[in-house]
């Protein structure tokens, strides 16, 4: 599967590719897929993979036990990786690099795809329960969960990105204030720990309603309801698209780089293919933070744009002392995972102060990556005909939901059909609480930001990219089948502490200077 994909990417980026093993890239470039890599385990299938990297313990979380997550999450995640690699070399050999081949394992995907669950469990202690996991709703099993039902028989997720939202809907439907909120911090926290164990007087009071009704509370409350598909309606397709602009008036890798010093610690550009390259990030929560850290990885400066005082997920425990950019200080070892490495920019983009430090960091950049709001971009002067104007060399990125109420990953699970293909034999659709639409998104939209960053070489044309969550979700959903049981020669990982300490896993990992696990980029380019 990972081949296929990787292949199919980079066909319909426009690069030339062979049928062999490994795949021959136009050129005189190698790409070679394997199981794991320079890890120490023996893996012959993507069971293998989930068992033994943890995926089928995160997944599980909800059910109480390891469970095979049914769609090939690992070989997807694989496949987009090594075009994103193919495509970085190709960029760098354009610029002089002599890159001859690309590696990646799927195992090592698997392991970026958990990075924020590895780096929890890494320095979680007892108040955490062990593997950076709040209790919630009285429950310690951290079983259960959305999605809710019906009186009419609509499954559905419900997002509320805010408290007063949460308590307006459940108090709408009758649910005593101290139920509501004994179910906030569970769920306001699957994101992050994999669990959401909630009061059942939420689900009863859900049965209670016709689903128009509660669709119109929810309206009212300023939470969304999205219905679940009962099967995917669309399968596969590009994940991004890539649009030309006008001609670069000047060489790419001519662009101004000065004023990078108002970034903070951390801008040195580090080796790799996108060494050279500037990226200015602005993004919160899972998707765009992954597509920052992957562009970080293959060797790019990343700036990240924080309101003043920071982004409030820095704060999410459990802590870690983890070092370096963005991450420097006590910081959420779940934030960290996302943004190590990255330089910060503190700027408020409600103010004219703070639109102008971006738009003057944007003239020494090579590419804006953004997860904004469609309707705020325009308003704060960061939408694509605007930057355009200001600076006709960059690359824009917007990574994005997929659609009106598709802005998280649970509702993009359910109205996609993927948490139809998800959900053990006989149960309703029910989305996986492993971030697997976030996670793949981030590494589509930093797959498109390379093709970009390619064919703006190729063409000398400024290029736009498109990404979202729902195409990531469609690309799982055209993996369907998944794991079953794993090979002899894998075992099956249940504590996500005791796995970055195993010693086989060593060549994928590196540690903060409180054990917090990092892992490291997932390539290997042969000279």
């Amino acid at each position: 599967m990972a081949r296929e994909v990787a292949a199919g990417l980079l066909r319909a980026s426009g690069v030339d590719v062979g049928e062999g093993e490994p795949l021959e890239v136009g050129g005189g470039l190698a790409c070679r897929i394997d199981w794991a890599g320079p890890l120490e385990l023996a893996l012959d299938s993507e069971a293998d993979v989930q068992a033994a990297c943890g995926v089928m313990h995160v997944h599980g979380r909800r059910y109480g036990r390891p469970t095979p997550l049914r769609v090939d999450f690992a070989s997807v995640a694989a496949g987009v990786l090594a075009a994103t690699g193919v495509l970085a070399a190709l960029r760098a050999r354009r610029l002089g690099a002599a890159y001859r081949e690309v590696g990646v394992s799927v195992a090592q995907a698997a392991l970026l795809g958990l990075s924020q669950y590895l780096a929890a469990a890494s320095v979680a202690d007892a108040s955490d329960g062990g593997c950076g996991e709040p209790g919630g709703a009285g429950r310690t099993d951290g079983t259960g969960g959305p999605p809710f039902v019906s009186a009419d028989g609509v499954w559905f997720e419900l997002e509320a990105l805010e408290a007063d939202g949460w308590l307006r809907f459940w108090s709408g439907l009758g649910v005593e204030r101290r139920v509501v909120g004994r179910g906030w911090l569970p769920f306001q926290t699957r994101y992050g720990t994999a669990v959401c164990p909630l009061p059942a007087e939420l689900f009863a009071a859900a049965r209670a309603f016709g689903y128009r009704r509660l669709a119109r509370v929810a309206a009212e409350c300023g939470v969304e309801l999205t219905e679940a598909a009962r099967r995917p309606a669309v399968l596969g397709g590009m994940p991004w698209r890539l649009r030309a602009g006008a001609a670069v008036g000047a060489p790419a890798a001519g662009l101004p780089t000065a004023g990078l010093a108002a970034g903070g610690s951390g801008l040195g550009s580090g080796g790799g293919p996108l060494g050279g390259v500037t990226v200015v990030e602005i993004a919160r929560r899972v998707q765009g933070p992954v597509a920052g850290r992957v562009l970080a990885l293959l060797g790019a400066t990343v700036v990240r744009i924080e309101p003043p005082g920071g982004d409030p997920l820095r704060g999410v425990p459990p802590m870690a002392q983890a070092g370096g950019g963005a991450a420097a200080g006590a910081v959420s070892a779940r934030f960290a995972a996302l943004n190590r490495g990255k330089g910060v920019l503190e700027a408020d983009l409600r103010s004219a102060e703070g639109r102008s430090a971006v738009r003057e960091l944007l003239g020494g950049a090579d590419v804006l990556l953004h997860s904004l709001a469609p309707a705020k971009v325009a308003g704060l002067g960061l939408d694509a005909e605007t930057v355009a104007a200001l600076h006709p060399g960059l690359v824009y990125a917007q990574a994005s939901g997929g659609g009106p109420g598709l802005s998280t990953d649970y509702p993009v699970q359910a109205h996609s059909g993927l948490a139809a293909l998800l959900a053990p034999d006989g149960l309703p659709p029910r989305p996986t609480l492993l971030t697997v639409c976030d996670v793949l998104g981030g590494l589509v939209c930093a797959a498109g930001t390379v093709a970009a960053l390619e064919a703006r070489e190729r063409t000398g044309r400024a290029q736009r990219v498109e990404s979202s969550l729902l195409s990531a979700a469609r690309l799982l959903c055209g993996a369907a089948g998944g794991a079953d049981a794993p090979g002899g020669g894998a075992g099956v990982c249940t504590d996500l502490g005791a796995l970055v300490r195993d010693p086989r896993l060593a060549a994928a990992l590196e540690f903060g200077p409180d054990g917090c696990a990092f892992v490291r980029a997932p390539w290997e380019f042969g000279l």
